[in-house]
């Protein structure tokens, strides 16, 4: 019997990361935490709003995730929005170096998570900004598919009134 994946706990997701960037690749990179900032996450205290990330000098940074100080740190807590460095394979780093390099793209953090091992995760995208009526376009269709999901729901219920 094959094992099932466990589903992974999501601390914080960037829901503007869909909204107004088209991900073209994604990535999955460790981030480098002191034990209390670890300690807050568990306590939900992570927020991807706004943060992005840069290759410098060979090694990946990720800028503007806030986690808040643990409750029970007292000096051990660090600054909330410190830059934080990514771990990610030295081909994986050049590869987003230069694709970041190119114009147009940038790599936006798109969740934070637990792994199975338990172990604090990046999801890391590989983007190109939308236009103002790509973003149009995104809610028109959103809108339009949850008419037809509410159409549908409504026909399945009169179904089962008769």
């Amino acid at each position: 019997m094959a094992k099932n994946k466990p589903d992974l706990h999501i601390i914080a997701r960037n829901r503007r990361a869909h909204f107004d960037y088209e991900i073209l690749e994604t990535f999955e990179a460790g981030i480098v935490l002191a034990g209390t900032e670890v300690r807050s996450l568990r306590e939900g205290g992570g927020q991807l709003t706004d943060s992005f990330a840069l290759v410098r000098k060979g090694e990946a940074w990720l800028h503007g995730l806030h986690i808040k100080p643990y409750s029970h740190g007292n000096r051990a807590n660090v600054e909330p929005d410190r830059a934080r460095k990514l771990l990610l394979h030295k081909k994986q780093i050049r590869y987003l170096g230069d694709k970041a390099a190119q114009g147009g793209f940038t790599l936006v953090p798109i969740r934070l998570y637990f792994n199975e091992d338990e172990r604090v995760k990046v999801e890391l995208g590989v983007a190109r900004g939308k236009k103002r009526y790509d973003k149009r376009d995104s809610l028109a269709k959103r809108d339009s598919e949850r008419d037809v999901q509410r159409a549908l729901k409504e026909r399945t219920r009169q179904g089962s009134d008769e």
